[in-house]
């Protein structure tokens, strides 16, 4: 699919467009290959908090217009915030980084990436604190903060290692060198790597697909899954049973005991 950008401001800005389901949330500012700046990280997280606030939308599809999806931060635009300790983000929105910082909500449905050209610092930390990631195979990764003297905060330092393994982590961090879309693949920071142009039409059959699932049983489980790695098994373990009785008491279980019995794709509502 093509996706049809607004015209940005010189700040860049989300643009969020509604298909079924599905809220794509479109960075762009591509004349600056999609440099943060603190308008954008508002509007981000206003688009994630959309998409978890909607009961019609169940998935997320993140992607970039251009040719690239973020040479990073814009670091003149945000770096009065990184001297006051502060956050572009206002609280009580959805974080998009999802790391469970104090002040902000989690981010509860699920968030398909498409990542093409460059992705730098900010990109890498997005796609890492989403579900699912398909990257074009012209892709150009970085996580070059120590070369800018500051700390990647975005959550590379937790997900790099528990995905990739600390030596695999080290190497990136520490480096600040640039890989390629088959390493991504290989440390298991992206899902699928397709040809450049694919991307964004593959995120969305990838997010079609969740979307006709059953949405309590979809959020259900990939917050069972969020709660395993970050609190550990019996933490996870510990919601199996309660949360399975709140499921099978749901309109959108009997719907699937129906379409079972009847044979038919199942129509689920989200009650």
């Amino acid at each position: 699919m093509t996706a049809t950008p607004t015209t940005p401001p010189p700040e860049g800005c989300i643009d969020t467009q509604v298909l079924d389901h599905v809220l794509l949330i479109g960075i762009n500012r591509p004349a600056k290959r999609n440099g943060w700046t603190p308008r954008m990280f508002r509007e981000l997280a206003e688009a994630y908090t959309r998409l978890d606030d909607d009961p019609a939308l169940r998935v997320g599809v993140l992607h970039a217009f251009g040719d690239h999806f973020t040479a990073g931060l814009d670091l003149p635009a945000v770096a009065e915030y990184m001297k006051r300790g502060e956050k572009a983000i206002p609280a009580g929105l959805v974080e998009p980084h999802d790391y469970g910082l104090p002040g902000y909500r989690r981010r509860s449905k699920p968030m398909v990436v498409a990542v093409k050209g460059i992705c730098f610092t900010v990109g890498i930390e997005l796609m890492l604190g989403a579900d699912i990631v398909v990257a074009a195979d012209n892709c150009r990764f970085s996580q070059m903060e120590v070369q800018r003297g500051i700390m990647a905060t975005g959550g590379a330092t937790l997900r790099m290692a528990e995905r990739a393994g600390l030596g695999n982590a080290m190497l990136h961090l520490l480096t600040a060198d640039e890989f390629g879309s088959a390493e991504a693949f290989r440390l298991n920071f992206v899902q699928k790597v397709v040809p450049a142009g694919e991307e964004l039409d593959a995120a969305l059959r990838i997010a079609q697909r969740i979307a006709a699932q059953a949405p309590l049983a979809v959020v259900a489980t990939r917050l069972n899954v969020v709660k395993a790695i970050e609190q550990g098994p019996a933490a996870a373990v510990a919601d199996f049973i309660p949360v399975q009785q709140r499921l099978a008491n749901s309109e959108d279980a009997a719907e699937g005991v129906r379409s079972f019995v009847e044979r038919r794709p199942s129509r689920f509502s989200g009650r």
